[in-house]
């Protein structure tokens, strides 16, 4: 088996990534977070080729992203509505605008989130539900859940056997 082909991972970013891990996957999920819903919309936002689109539509209706729905059937056509589980990724894509914006916008911001109400630009950070604490590598740790196989036990000790200075 290649690297290309690998086996199912237990590590929760390989199996998202497995699913949305595409460039296109990405922006189809941004902009159906954004309200588009329908075939002609996505096409004409993202520049993307049909038959591209087609593919990606189909995989996150497939992974259950998206919930294909008719909404004329003469000619057929389709709207693309977001899951509850497409729904609860917006925060990754708010994540990734975040960091773009940080780190990538040479001409400046080109697109934020503003605060509906006074019209100021958010600066989005994740927060730990619990304890309302910043997620930083100063005050959090991945470690093996209560399901983790032996790849997920080998991969945090090797983390662990690093960050001793041992590996």
């Amino acid at each position: 088996m290649s690297k290309s082909e690998r086996a199912p991972t237990q590590c929760p970013v390989g199996r998202t990534l497995e699913r949305v891990g595409d460039h296109w996957t990405l922006l189809i999920l941004r902009d159906a977070a954004q309200g588009l819903t329908r075939f002609d919309q996505f096409e004409k936002s993202l520049g993307v080729a049909p038959n591209i689109l087609t593919k990606r539509l189909a995989s996150l209706v497939e992974n259950g992203m998206l919930q294909k729905r008719a909404y004329s059937e003469r000619p057929p056509r389709y709207e693309y509505l977001l899951t509850d589980l497409g729904r609860d990724f917006a925060p990754v894509l708010t994540a990734l605008l975040a960091f773009g914006n940080r780190h990538f916008a040479i001409e400046g911001v080109a697109g934020q989130l503003v605060d509906r109400q006074t019209g100021l630009a958010a600066e989005p950070i994740m927060v730990d539900r619990v304890s309302g604490k910043p997620i930083t590598n100063e005050s959090f740790a991945y470690t093996p859940g209560p399901a983790a196989g032996p790849e997920v036990l080998s991969r945090v000790a090797f983390m662990a056997e690093k960050a001793a200075g041992k590996a």
